[in-house]
């Protein structure tokens, strides 16, 4: 497994983003007396939304792209290809994040924002194709 310690501090990383949003979405609507749940209004002009949502997305996002970058190691998937799809989803969750918070046209759905989103779903779609491959092999 040492060869894969990209992938793997890769994968971590994700998993720590997912926990320190959801620290941020809970103490965000602590702070703001809101309540647990939901987020009215569902307006990406309202900051509590977006916080929300975007760590929504990343729990989405986070088990169909860890489950088969775990199985691409146990698989064999070759360490530079696995570590480059997970440094390209990272960074796409990554840019994801930081145009959401920062709202504005990018953080509307059907911009920048979106094209993002999908481009992580791509990424994990090669990631389940070349593990099934390496799999298969």
């Amino acid at each position: 497994m040492e060869v894969y310690w990209l992938s793997i501090l890769g994968v971590l990383t994700l998993c720590l983003l997912s926990v320190v949003l959801a620290i941020y979405s809970g103490s965000s609507k602590g702070f703001a007396g809101a309540l647990s749940g939901p987020v009215i209004p569902a307006d990406d002009e309202n900051l509590l939304y977006r916080v929300d949502r975007v760590h929504m997305n990343s729990v989405e996002a986070l088990a169909p792209f860890v489950v088969p970058a775990v199985l691409a190691m146990m698989v064999g998937v070759r360490p530079a290809i696995l570590a480059a799809l997970v440094g390209a989803h990272l960074g796409i969750r990554l840019l994801h994040l930081g145009i959401y918070l920062r709202g504005g046209n990018a953080a509307k759905g059907g911009s920048v924002r979106t094209i993002l989103y999908v481009s992580g779903a791509l990424v994990t779609l090669v990631l389940i194709l070349a593990t099934g491959w390496a799999a298969l092999n």
